[in-house]
């Protein structure tokens, strides 16, 4: 896996974020059928995946992973709440820290490195160059947080999911890239809250029979779907704290324009219980394709036509 410098891929400003050929090969289509119809569409997260696939490993990373690290970077600079964790959440985040570094350095291993014995560790990012060793469970041990310290290396926004009387609670979590939702606003809210703006799901009795179910996943028997949205440019921050930027941008789509500047905005989520804390670790990967791209891949010819349409009639 090649990864892209930081310094080419923009998410914002002159937008010069740009998929390879093989990033569009592998990206995660999620039109199965011309017909689509909003669904929980979950499927187990069977480990290892399709060589080469968005599914192969636990943990997706791709060429974009320097350029999207950058990005999350500078979002927290510029809001550091988009990382919050609440006291009670600590044993979760070192559960994060220590998942994401296991998984990292075996499914990677050019990029990542990862030794424990006892408590004593050491972490190797070679793309970010970053080493350091540290004692498992002491924070002081570390530049900052467990959560953000790897919440900063990591390819994708991630909430942790607290769970308590049957229900599940948004309790910590690094959101830089979300589509049109807040974790500062959302941090505390149960399942049922923070899905509160979903159209029609409330009625169908949906999020009732979802919760048992989340609540059901067990270790080591991860879920994951696929969810879809159309964005304008290919930005990845669209906060409601950031509407101000990118709102208006809605307004500049054009039949001449929307093949370059309309994206097809697909998550891969992932939901993983936490083998300690027994937090629900809830990934939200996301890809980025304009529909100029999409039309390269003869597999979703038909899908393309819809996607157009839907983009020319919004």
């Amino acid at each position: 896996m090649q990864l892209a410098p930081r310094d080419t891929q923009a998410f914002r400003g002159q937008f010069t974020y740009r998929n390879s050929p093989e990033a569009i090969r592998r990206f995660p289509f999620p039109f199965p059928e011309d017909d689509y119809i909003y669904s929980v569409n979950t499927e187990p997260h069977t480990l290892p995946g399709p060589k080469g696939s968005v599914y192969e490993h636990m943990l997706d990373i791709d060429e974009h992973y320097l350029s999207e690290t950058a990005e999350r970077a500078m979002v927290l600079e510029e809001d550091p709440e988009r990382c919050l964790a609440m006291p009670h959440m600590d044993q979760a985040c070192w559960d994060l820290l220590e998942f994401v570094m296991i998984h990292y350095a075996k499914d990677y291993p050019t990029h990542f490195a990862f030794t424990q014995v006892g408590d004593q560790c050491e972490w190797v990012n070679r793309p970010m160059d970053i080493h350091q060793t540290f004692v498992m469970g002491d924070a002081t041990t570390l530049p900052m947080p467990p959560m953000e310290f790897i919440g900063r290396q990591m390819q994708g926004d991630f909430a942790l999911l607290d769970q308590r009387d049957a229900d599940l609670f948004m309790d910590a979590g690094v959101i830089t890239s979300p589509a049109d939702w807040s974790l500062a606003f959302d941090a505390g809210m149960s399942f049922k809250q923070w899905h509160g703006p979903v159209p029609l799901a409330h009625e169908m009795g949906i999020f009732d029979r979802v919760l048992k179910y989340l609540c059901a996943i067990q270790v080591g028997k991860p879920i994951r779907r696929l969810n879809w949205t159309m964005t304008i440019h290919p930005r990845m921050d669209s906060s409601p704290e950031t509407y101000h930027r990118w709102g208006v941008d809605r307004n500049s789509i054009t039949s001449e324009n929307v093949g370059n500047d309309v994206f097809l905005r697909v998550e891969l989520q992932t939901l993983i219980r936490m083998p300690r804390s027994h937090a629900l670790f809830f990934g939200i990967r996301t890809y980025l394709i304009s529909m100029n791209d999409l039309k390269t891949n003869q597999a979703w010819p038909d899908d393309c036509i819809v996607c157009w349409q839907i983009c020319l009639s919004s």
